[in-house]
């Protein structure tokens, strides 16, 4: 794979340097004065028309070198002046613009940035360089919906499983190890997560990121053949992190709430050299949160420094670190009954483990290093590796059956965890004219390794003493109970011998192209990519489960056409892959799931763009599912099968979403989505027209945040939400069988030049029956008193947090 990668990079490569050296070398300078004469230091000069941006040095000086002969749009802001523009013809080897005045502005900075274009905060206009394509959300043809952190901020969350999900139409979380990662599922499946562009999905994981570290979470629905294509068709999550932006700045936050929770964050964001060339990002947070069920606990520390080094006017380098670690007694909040989902006789604190069990330790370290580089005024370079090693040390319980009274014997075991995954990208972003057509280009090569493993050993197959009851729980088992777990052995040796080990790789090309008719008001946006994924094969029970090598190519074809200048229509084509390993009963390797995504929507900008709605319709066709071949049993097993490829799994919807201030002071997020996903092919006639487990059919949001504008409360804010599941289902059924989930939450916020203060009630109304997952399992025939039980995640009852951030 790796002497194909390189050979087939060469062609790539060698474009790239044709490209940069077809430019020439000349240059536009000049120095930023007030109007005192005095010079502006650390004021950010951007060419708009081709994206580069430079920054005035101490003497107000700036420049752009390696540039072509063209005309250029130069935008001149810095903090405390008028914004500049100017327009410059370089036709000659240096334009020397000498001393550009710039003019006071006497409103408030703070002002402008608190009242002024609030609404930016919620909506954007484009999607982050992260997802390559630089066509402005309006006109993409595919719903691509984005999360602030400044919306994260008002909704006082602290991680990517703290109500994220409220915000994307059709997107729910699936509560499971919440302490460790988020489970998000949207378009009738599990989408994968990715950070920065990459996709970072594991076997449970990543690490859910903290939000101090968060800019913004994209949400791309359906397949996108431009990012990846071996990956589920509902679509993925793309996290960008924090970096530089060239202004000296910060903001110090501060909460408490229920639980005992007590957090700090803080962000810095400057310069280490006075002429701009050498910016810093660093991002740290410690909290220590209890959770609502009794003595479990999440106490965690976040560290994240980004250094970007501008090697010239044209060049950047960036260097970014991130660590997590928590500290947990048990990696999830599970609630067991014989009764029903949401026991009313089960206590909302009910925890499950013990407080003389071994706490879990996570430590997640990731590093990037990014390389931009723009060619001429056409074309971008963009590279980027990635490396990531996740460490877990933990012990898990489990119940090992429950009794009609409540009685829940558990055994004990290891958790311990270790992954490490490698990542490389490269792409080549540009724009060209054939005749009246333009072209925007995309093409570029992607590499991964993904590597885990696992070990989950037993360690007592029935903790003595009194089995737990669920109805009146007992804690405080002694802690020479527990025996002392051996590590003396590397996790990588340990998993081997279990057999939990995940070894995949796959490397894969590209090439997009959006042409640009009619005056640029009808897109076509053609794409293919081409993908080898490699998963190494191994041995489970008595079956060996070969390497498998799978090979596929994902067309993606877009159309898009603009009304006028705030609407658009676009119809979608797109294609996805899973690897799947294994073969049937006749030894033929398993062809990868394939997902075929169509998909039409609508986009509408209102109130002069301020605010943005979106609707879109879609059916996914997810083929080549794993079935149960029924006509060949595995030896020696009495209910176990070998696995067939003809289920197929049938999705369809309708999504609306709006985002922006749709009046003054008043800014809304507001979804809903209509997910209708079965099983529309299977080896059992009967499961045909099951509803595919974990989805609902209808979820609702809205979150609507009001700031007073004027007169003496100004700054005074109020926001409230609410959250809606229903006609939800789990496990095998063809008709709703899960309860509906409606939750409501408020607050109240003041706002003062560089300070805010905030409360947020959540669970508002007190609802105990607020389940994020459920499960049934049937009795186990081989003990007598066993029976059928109910197992669930219940969100917390009415709690608050208060927050108080200073921005600097």
């Amino acid at each position: 794979m790796n002497k194909s990668l390189s050979f087939l990079a060469i062609p790539l490569i060698s474009s790239v340097f044709s490209v940069a050296q077809a430019q020439t070398n000349k240059v536009i300078e000049g120095f930023l004065i007030n109007e005192k004469s005095e010079p502006i230091s650390g004021a950010t000069v951007k060419l708009t028309n081709t994206g580069v941006t430079t920054s005035t040095d101490s003497e107000g000086h700036f420049i752009f070198d390696k540039l072509a002969s063209k005309t250029y749009h130069l935008e001149i802001k810095a903090i405390g002046y008028s914004k500049h523009t100017m327009q410059v013809v370089l036709n000659d080897e240096r334009i020397q613009l000498g001393q550009i005045r710039m003019k006071d502005q006497f409103e408030s900075i703070d002002e402008v940035t608190v009242y002024g274009k609030y609404y930016e905060h919620y909506k954007f206009d484009s999607i982050s360089g992260s997802l390559r394509l630089k066509t402005p959300i309006l006109e993409l043809p595919q719903n691509i919906q984005v999360i602030s952190s400044d919306l994260m901020a008002d909704q006082q969350v602290f991680d990517i499983v703290d109500g994220i999900t409220r915000n994307i139409s059709g997107a729910t979380r699936q509560g499971h190890w919440d302490n460790q990662y988020a489970n998000i599922r949207m378009r009738g499946s599990k989408i994968p997560a990715f950070r920065n562009g990459m996709n970072i999905e594991a076997s449970w994981g990543p690490t859910a990121e903290d939000a101090s570290m968060i800019e913004r979470i994209e949400f791309v629905k359906g397949p996108a053949g431009f990012m990846l294509a071996n990956g589920e068709p509902g679509g993925f999550y793309n996290v960008v992190t924090k970096k530089p932006t060239g202004n000296t700045k910060g903001s110090a936050t501060f909460n408490v709430g229920s639980f005992s929770t007590y957090r700090a964050a803080v962000d810095f964001d400057g310069k280490l050299r006075k002429d701009g060339k050498l910016l810093y990002r660093l991002n740290m947070a410690a909290q220590q949160k209890d959770y609502f069920t009794k003595y479990n606990y999440n106490n965690r520390v976040v560290v994240a420094p980004v250094v970007t080094y501008k090697v010239d006017s044209l060049t950047s380098l960036t260097f970014e670190y991130t660590y997590q670690g928590s500290t947990y007694l048990a990696n999830g909040n599970y609630t067991f009954s014989p009764k029903g989902f949401a026991d009313p006789d089960i206590s909302n604190d009910f925890f499950y483990g013990d407080p003389s069990m071994e706490p879990g330790k996570l430590k997640d370290h990731s590093a990037y290093v990014y390389l931009d580089r723009q060619l001429n005024d056409r074309w971008k370079l963009h590279a980027q590796m990635a490396y990531f090693n996740f460490d877990m040390k933990a012990t898990s319980t489990w119940l090992n059956y429950m009794t009609a009274n409540g009685d829940m014997p558990r055994y004990y075991s290891i958790a311990d965890e270790h992954g490490e995954n490698r990542f490389g990208q490269v792409s080549l972003n540009g724009e060209e004219y054939t005749g009246s057509v333009r072209h925007r280009i995309l093409v570029g090569a992607d590499y991964g390794n993904k590597k885990f493993w696992g070990d989950f050993g037993t360690l007592l197959a029935e903790i003595p003493g009194t089995a737990l009851n669920v109805y009146n729980p007992q804690y405080n088992i002694p802690g020479t109970v527990f025996p002392v777990v051996d590590r003396s052995k590397n996790i990588k040796v340990r998993a081997g011998g279990s057999n939990y080990v995940n070894l995949t790789s796959y490397m894969s090309f590209y090439a997009h192209d959006e042409m640009a008719f009619l005056n640029e008001k009808l897109r076509l946006s053609l794409g293919l990519r081409y993908t080898v994924a490699e998963t190494l094969g191994k041995t489970v029970g008595t079956q060996v489960i070969p390497d498998q090598n799978d090979k596929a190519f994902s067309p993606r074809v877009g159309l898009s056409y603009s009304i006028d200048k705030s609407t658009s229509v676009y119809g979608l084509f797109d294609q996805s892959f899973v690897p799947q390993a294994g073969s049937d009963w006749d030894g033929n390797p398993f062809k990868p799931v394939r997902g075929n995504d169509f998909e039409a929507g609508v986009k509408k900008e209102w109130g002069g763009g301020k605010w943005i709605s979106t609707l879109s319709a879609y059916q996914i066709k997810r083929k080549n599912a794993l079935a149960d071949d029924f006509d060949h049993p595995i030896p020696g097993s009495t209910n176990s099968f070998f696995k067939i490829a003809i289920g197929e799994t049938t999705s369809k919807g309708i999504e609306f979403d709006v985002t922006g201030e749709v009046l003054p002071g008043l800014n809304v997020n507001a979804n809903y989505a209509l997910t209708d996903s079965k099983i529309s092919k299977d080896s059992r006639e009967e499961k045909i027209g099951d509803i595919t487990p974990n989805t609902a059919k209808h979820t609702a949001n809205a979150f609507v945040s009001y700031r007073i504008q004027e007169g003496m409360v100004r700054g005074l804010g109020f926001v409230g939400s609410v959250q809606g599941m229903f006609d939800r289902a789990i496990g095998t059924t063809k008709e709703s069988n899960f309860k509906n989930y409606l939750r409501t939450d408020g607050g109240i916020s003041y706002q003062k030049g560089r300070y805010n203060i905030s409360i947020m009630v959540n669970n508002l109304l007190d609802n105990r029956k607020l389940l994020t997952a459920g499960s049934i399992t049937a009795k186990n025939v081989k003990i007598a008193e066993s029976v059928s039980y109910y197992t669930y995640i219940v969100e917390a009852r009415r709690n608050f947090r208060m927050g108080v951030t200073y921005k600097f």
